[in-house]
């Protein structure tokens, strides 16, 4: 009996296949949009793709030309081909503004970028396109079910966005050994952060490298621009301790004010 039921399923499944491959070869447009359709209801969404890509071309300007393109969208999202569901579905929120499905299709623009998105340290257009889409649906749908899981979202993404930037600062701050030059590409790139990411996570430590960047970048420069470059110093360090007074880095901040101020003492007993 088990052996009928699956030579039954395998002359099913071959039917099935071959009904496919006619259609998807021979079918008119009409019998090829049917088959996309069974295949998207069917939860088979490659095959759905390769029929949609035939027939999209032959449906512009129809009626079911809406219907369509949410399934292309929602077939590339489900085969995970995140970048491409993120641009059909936006283009789908574009060409039908008043679509019963356009804040859905926002909203999965959006997550569909954030799918896309590599860890913090790789290319981050996919992020911004992610952080920008999750800024819009935010602010275009404040009253939205799905506004807790969007700014969950959006603040995964900020905290990626700022890790890369920190790290990026600091990788300046630890090749400036041997080029000095990055000690104060480390200082603008600290600066950028703290500027561009207001309360960001990293605020205290970046604020220790901006001050231990600018204190090694004053020690080791040439008597003519010591002076000017222990002035922008300390002026990290006070505001090191007027944002974190009790930093764990403070201990190491203060011994670095001190060496500052002997050196700064130094100069000016050359200059009298």
């Amino acid at each position: 009996m088990k052996k009928i039921v699956y030579l039954f399923a395998m002359i099913l499944v071959l039917t099935s296949c071959g009904e496919y491959q006619k259609v998807l070869n021979k079918g008119t447009t009409e019998e090829q949009y049917k088959m996309a359709v069974k295949m998207y209801e069917e939860n088979k969404y490659g095959k759905a793709l390769r029929l949609f890509e035939k027939i999209t071309p032959l449906y512009r300007g129809k009626p079911q030309m809406e219907r369509i393109q949410y399934m292309v969208a929602n077939s590339n999202f489900n085969e995970k081909n995140y970048s491409l569901a993120g641009y059909y579905f936006d283009r789908f929120a574009q060409n039908y503004p008043k679509s019963s499905k356009k804040e859905e299709a926002e909203f999965l623009s959006a997550l569909s970028y954030y799918k896309a998105a590599p860890r913090y340290s790789l290319d981050p257009t996919d992020t911004n396109k992610a952080l920008n889409a999750f800024q819009a649906f935010i602010d275009n749908y404040p009253d939205s079910d799905r506004m807790a899981e969007a700014n969950k979202y959006y603040r995964d993404l900020r905290y990626k966005l700022e890790k890369k930037a920190f790290e990026i600062a600091k990788t300046y701050y630890r090749t400036a050994e041997y080029d000095s030059r990055n000690y104060r590409a480390a200082i603008v790139a600290f600066d950028n952060l703290l500027e561009e990411y207001l309360g960001t996570t990293f605020k205290e430590e970046a604020l220790y490298y901006r001050f231990k960047s600018a204190h090694d970048y004053a020690m080791k420069s040439t008597q003519r621009r010591k002076e000017e470059r222990i002035k922008d110093a300390e002026a990290a360090y006070d505001k090191l301790k007027r944002n974190f007074p009790n930093s764990q880095f403070m201990e190491d901040s203060n011994n670095m004010l001190s060496a500052l101020q002997k050196e700064k003492e130094q100069l000016q007993s050359v200059k009298s």
